[in-house]
């Protein structure tokens, strides 16, 4: 199946948290168990030596950025599907770029799936 796609604006130095839910082609939500996820948002795809802006895995960074497999608010169970994507307005406030690319990626076992892919926009921050 190929990814999905999905573009989205980060307001720079807020708080990004939302949620996706990975469903098979019978709208079933995919259990989760197991897997480990990455996402990169980069400068673009295509550059011999893209600019990585930030990497958010399924280890959790300290400030909370990353991916949650129990969804955004961290309790939901790992059948729901419900991948939870974080991004601290600490990390937010460092981005310069006007736009750039991204894919999410799952693995279990041996398997990679790309479920997600499209472009970011930042929005930047006045206040600081």
């Amino acid at each position: 199946m190929a990814a999905g796609k999905y573009s989205f604006v980060i307001e720079q130095g807020s708080t990004v948290d939302f949620e996706i839910h990975y469903k098979d082609s019978n709208s079933n939500p995919i259990n989760l168990t197991g897997y480990s996820g990455k996402m990169m948002i980069r400068s673009n795809y295509a550059d011999q030596n893209p600019t990585t802006y930030a990497t958010l895995s399924s280890s959790l960074a300290a400030d909370g950025t990353g991916l949650n497999f129990s969804g955004s608010n961290g309790s939901t169970p790992l059948t729901s599907g419900s991948i939870g994507i974080r991004i601290s307005a600490a990390s937010s406030s460092n981005f310069t770029f006007p736009t750039a690319r991204y894919d999410l990626e799952i693995t279990s076992g041996s398997v990679v799936t790309r479920i997600l892919e499209g472009q970011v926009s930042l929005s930047q921050e006045v206040t600081r």
